[in-house]
């Protein structure tokens, strides 16, 4: 048997979204693959548990960044704080009026905060040590590992959301003030690390954004906890009483999560044709909109009887129109906000369903299209990147075109109205998310890349220059 690696994986993000599950699951799965493996990871403990890193990464052993402290400042990406604390931080995302602001406004002084604290705590987590970094997402936590511990090779992972951050600066570099600066910062973390994780789907896009060569990239998808994610018998009209209507979760622009809640009407209405879900965040790119529009249309075109329940929006977070605000223009009295779950819940919820609904327009991968499968749930999908890797039309589920209402409301309405063919489908989604798509094979597949990461020879003494204090000293 090879000797224990000793891997230190990190995230700059508070638990949130599909790299969260992502980083939970190939933390613990490489654990049980046998390296030792030490978590760096953002929290916050303000949210009823929901961000708290301690809670969600629960069994791993973790070194928590909390921002509780920088939330309550007036900025709280312009604070310093004692060890085991930073600036929030930043997103990819360009959210009006959001505390974690869009990287490429951030100055260089807010940049070099970022990446002195995460220098800090890598340096507590002992990361010189290390056979191996694993680093989530491209951010200045890579320029804190080239301080901290230049001599230990890093093995990146995307996740997708980076990507859409240097598409947008790559189509207007006027865009957001500092955007060049960090897109070249980007592309030297990519340079430097030894080997980079993709999606599949993702490798093409990363290749022309980051100037990588293609053969430095290792497909990997994302994938599901078999234990966790199977068909369950499970009584329907006592879940979404619950979701709905006992403990409800859904909200509204600025009110708190559980301010929205149904009645008995609702509960009527969902036992009487098939239950659609969505899952996920509430920003631009997941296209609600379009979804909901093409709801509308297609309800006047089904011969049965269905419902839509969102399940997702993290408190507090969207982008454009609410779907709140969507739903109650378009009149839409069968489309539900359910609030968000944790990832452990939702096998309950999918399990209450009949359908998934993703309609984002660049989907990275699309964790939720694979664990929806797992629990013998078909999903209906945009046919980008990972959804369009996934899914095999017309056999284990249904591909729309990307952005295009009339395709998603024709697949809505094939979906809804063919109870067989729909069962069809999700037997053949249950078989294929087994063969393809179970964490511990992907896990044994990353210890593998981590493996030939720590072997290949140190990435170059110098790589691309930045424009900060830190920035140089990282490439030094």
């Amino acid at each position: 048997m090879p000797n224990a690696l000793r891997v230190v994986s990190g995230t700059l993000f508070f638990p949130r979204g599909g790299s969260a599950f992502v980083t939970r699951a190939l933390a613990r799965g490489l654990a049980d693959q046998g390296c030792d493996v030490t978590l760096l990871a953002g929290s916050r403990h303000d949210l009823g548990g929901l961000g708290d890193a301690r809670r969600f990464y629960a069994g791993i052993d973790l070194r928590e960044v909390d921002f509780t402290a920088a939330l309550s400042t007036p900025d709280p990406v312009d604070f310093s704080g004692p060890p085991g604390s930073g600036p929030l931080h930043p997103s990819f995302e360009s959210r009006p009026g959001a505390a974690d602001r869009v990287f490429a406004s951030l100055d260089d002084a807010a940049y070099e905060r970022q990446v002195a604290a995460w220098a800090r705590e890598l340096r507590a987590a002992d990361a010189a040590a290390a056979d191996v970094l694993h680093l989530h997402h491209l951010t200045p936590l890579n320029a804190a590992a080239a301080l901290v511990a230049p001599r230990v090779p890093i093995v990146g992972h995307m996740h997708g959301t980076e990507l859409l951050m240097l598409e947008a600066i790559e189509r207007d570099a006027t865009l957001w003030e500092h955007g060049p600066v960090w897109a070249e910062r980007m592309r030297g973390w990519a340079a430097r690390c030894s080997r980079l994780v993709v999606a599949p789907g993702n490798r093409d896009r990363a290749v022309a954004l980051l100037g990588v060569a293609a053969d430095r990239f290792v497909v990997l998808p994302n994938g599901f906890d078999p234990l966790t994610f199977r068909p369950l018998d499970v009584d329907r009209g006592a879940i979404w009483r619950r979701v709905l209507v006992d403990e409800p979760r859904g909200w509204r622009p600025g009110e708190d999560a559980g301010s929205v809640r149904y009645g008995d009407r609702v509960l009527d209405a969902l036992g009487s044709g098939p239950v659609i879900v969505y899952v996920g965040r509430f920003t631009e790119v997941k296209r609600l909109g379009l979804l909901l529009e093409a709801f509308a249309h297609a309800r006047e075109r089904m011969r049965s009887h269905a419902s839509l329940i969102l399940v997702g929006g993290h408190p507090g977070e969207w982008e454009g129109e609410h779907p709140a605000a969507a739903i109650d223009r378009l009149g839409l009295s069968d489309v539900m906000l359910a609030g968000w779950y944790d990832q452990d819940e939702l096998p309950e919820l999918l399990a209450a369903a009949d359908l998934l609904v993703l309609p984002s327009e660049r989907e990275s991968f699309g964790q939720v299209i694979v664990e929806a499968m797992a629990c013998g749930v078909p999903a209906i999908a945009a046919a980008s990147h990972g959804p369009a890797e996934i899914i095999e039309d017309g056999e284990t589920g249904w591909l729309f075109r990307v952005n295009d209402r009339d395709a998603l409301t024709v697949a809505l309405v094939d979906a809804v109205d063919g109870p067989a063919e729909r069962e069809r489908r999700a037997r053949l989604a249950e078989r294929a998310a087994l063969d393809r798509f179970a964490w511990p094979a992907i896990a044994a597949a990353l210890e593998q890349t981590l493996r030939d990461g720590a072997r290949r020879a140190r990435a170059p003494r110098t790589i691309r220059r930045t424009t900060t204090r830190l920035g140089r000293a990282a490439a030094d």
